[in-house]
């Protein structure tokens, strides 16, 4: 599994977004059928360049062609850059990314009063995924779950 979602997230290997899809809808079926709206953990510009794809967003947009539930990867914009945040605790990890997330003003109505789903693909304090829940409950909606394909445990990595 280690190796699987490492070369999906830095070596540009997706063969596996089927599998990953339908790990995550099996593993989310729950919040799938109380959700509105599909949306990916977005990365910076200069990130995106840099790996030329959002892992979370092909994990969202995987996840919305299985479900049939409608994803936007434009709600959710990363408005700051922070620091890779392998190795930090978890309380560098929530500073590093306080209010690096927002909701552009002409996207906010999108939001209004609905259920979101977060995709992201690996979850290791949850920092991240609590900034972006913020900015999406700041910007008018009503619920937000999150969904990931994997969660490290220590020094483990455990699949959706």
């Amino acid at each position: 599994m280690r190796t699987l979602v490492h070369q999906f997230k830095y070596a540009d290997r997706h063969d596996a977004r089927a599998l990953f899809g339908r790990w995550l809808a099996d593993a989310g079926r729950e919040l799938l059928a109380g959700a509105d709206l599909v949306v990916p953990v977005p990365l910076t510009r200069w990130r995106l360049l840099s790996r030329r794809f959002n892992q979370a967003a092909i994990l969202a947009q995987e996840l919305a062609r299985r479900t049939g539930l409608p994803s936007n990867p434009h709600v959710l914009r990363r408005t700051r850059f922070a620091r890779t945040q392998v190795g930090m605790t978890h309380d560098q990890r929530r500073r590093n990314v306080a209010g690096a997330f927002q909701v552009p003003r002409l996207r906010r109505s999108v939001l209004q009063g609905r259920n979101v789903l977060l995709v992201d693909d690996v979850i290791t304090t949850g920092a991240t995924a609590e900034a972006c829940a913020r900015a999406l409950k700041r910007a008018g909606a009503a619920r937000i779950d999150v969904l990931a394909l994997a969660l490290v445990t220590g020094e483990s990595l455990v699949a959706a």
